[in-house]
């Protein structure tokens, strides 16, 4: 009787939207789902561990560049919203949603240290009737197999005291046509109970709710939809280095194939992964495969064609470089764009990083600019440091090279072709430049 009670209780202040929702991470994935959920009328908490960025929330400033801080400031003066670095606010959540990084650690494995953390910090305040559910990407068996443990370690049980679920976060940062609100959500609990109040949490703020059968099959889910993508990109960027030995644009090869209407679906070629998902959710699948005694060579061998690229990159740099006559050592190369993807500002796992260190490793004088991402930020695995140098006429010309690794659409590539001497393209960036005065090689 205690479970139906617990369930009918919160499922009903799920369903008046007067339950309290608490979002564990407030970067790119938490920071719009908090706003998401404040929109549709749940009063949401944001917890986030750093104090800067839940003062920057108070005020109404935003720190992520898609979210304008017009909205924050509306968020907070509605009342529906408030961010707060005290752990003990967790308490007066109904449903708590985890939104914290799973990164690679130095040997690409899961680095899940800070979903421990934060069940540690939930368990310290985990109370009776509550949902607990997980967003961020992992392998399939986390939900019940590190998380479950932590919480139940209080003494209260999932499905019976709390109720505990999985749901992948589907974030795409700059997307015009897609929002937090308008992806469906996959859901998948730890039991029945649990699987129900996550769609019902969901179900008022998304477009549709997918519920699965478990926890373990929304983690897959996420990993296959991320390994699906990864691997496609490897093909393309496998088809590129043959192609290009051929004498064949990679480009147009895909623009002629996907006009069949049926059995292609086009994947672009580039510079490395970049992101927070890609490059980082199949190793999570390779990792946890090992445990159970499987090799996943296909899977791997898409992350060895993915990982060569940067290397690529810098090889053709360097021949188009010989090409003007020109040793890539001493040679001033600007890198047109350091975040992982256009009209973002969001730098985590760009391939521009490692480019731009291989680079300067052989001798080259680095620069960038980037007009979303003025100052490189630490990264944990990089430690180049440098500002965004402004685009003039007089620096195009000074510069040797020009690399594009961002497309972004504040680059004017017809204006750029103009001034400078010679172009390194990796994104197909300039297709569509008339009479370029720079020489343009792609990459």
């Amino acid at each position: 009787m205690v479970t139906n009670k617990l369930f009918q209780e919160l499922m009903d202040r799920l369903e008046k939207r007067t339950a309290r929702v608490a979002v564990i991470g407030l970067g790119y994935v938490g920071l719009p789902l908090a706003d998401t959920f404040a929109a549709k009328g749940y009063p949401v908490i944001g917890f986030d561990v750093d104090p800067d960025k839940v003062r920057m929330l108070e005020a109404g400033k935003s720190y992520i560049g898609h979210i304008p801080s017009e909205r924050v400031a509306k968020l907070i003066a509605g009342g529906r919203f408030r961010a707060t670095a005290d752990p003990a606010r967790l308490t007066e959540a109904d449903a708590v949603i985890i939104c914290v990084p799973t990164p690679l650690n130095e040997h690409r494995e899961p680095d899940l240290s800070y979903i421990v953390k934060t069940a540690q910090t939930i368990a310290q305040h985990l109370r009776r009737g509550q949902l607990v559910v997980l967003e961020s990407t992992t392998y399939p068996g986390t939900t019940n197999q590190l998380l479950r443990p932590i919480l139940e370690g209080t003494g209260l049980m999932a499905g019976r005291d709390f109720f505990l679920a999985f749901s992948p976060e589907r974030e795409d940062p700059g997307n015009p046509n897609f929002s937090t609100s308008t992806i469906p959500k996959v859901v998948g609990g730890v039991d029945p109970d649990s699987c129900q109040l996550a769609v019902a949490l969901y179900k008022p703020a998304v477009t549709g709710v997918v519920p699965v059968s478990s926890a373990e099959v929304a983690e897959a889910c996420k990993i296959l939809e991320n390994t699906y993508r990864a691997v496609n990109i490897a093909l393309v960027n496998e088809l590129k280095v043959v192609f290009d030995a051929m004498g064949i644009d990679v480009w147009e090869v895909i623009a002629a194939a996907k006009t069949k209407p049926f059995g292609f679906q086009a994947f672009y070629p580039g510079p490395g992964l970049g992101g927070h998902c890609i490059p980082i959710d199949p190793f999570y699948l390779t990792w946890a495969a090992r445990r159970y005694g499987v090799h996943t060579r296909f899977i791997e061998l898409a992350g060895e064609v993915n990982t060569s690229m940067p290397r690529y990159v810098v090889q053709r740099v360097a021949d188009a470089l010989n090409g003007e006559g020109k040793a890539l050592k001493d040679s001033r190369i600007c890198v047109l764009g350091v975040a992982y993807k256009k009209d973002v500002d969001d730098p985590r796992e760009s391939p521009a990083f490692e480019i731009m260190e291989a680079l300067q490793k052989r001798g080259a004088v680095v620069s960038y600019n980037d007009p979303h991402v003025p100052v490189l930020p630490a990264m944990r695995h990089h430690s180049i440091r440098l500002k965004s140098s402004p685009l003039t006429e007089d620096f195009l010309a000074s510069q040797d090279c020009l690399l594009v690794i961002t497309e972004h659409r504040a680059f004017d590539f017809g204006w750029i072709a103009k001034h400078a001497r010679l172009i390194v393209d990796t994104r197909n960036a300039t297709a569509e430049v008339a009479s370029p005065q720079a020489r343009i090689v792609k990459a």
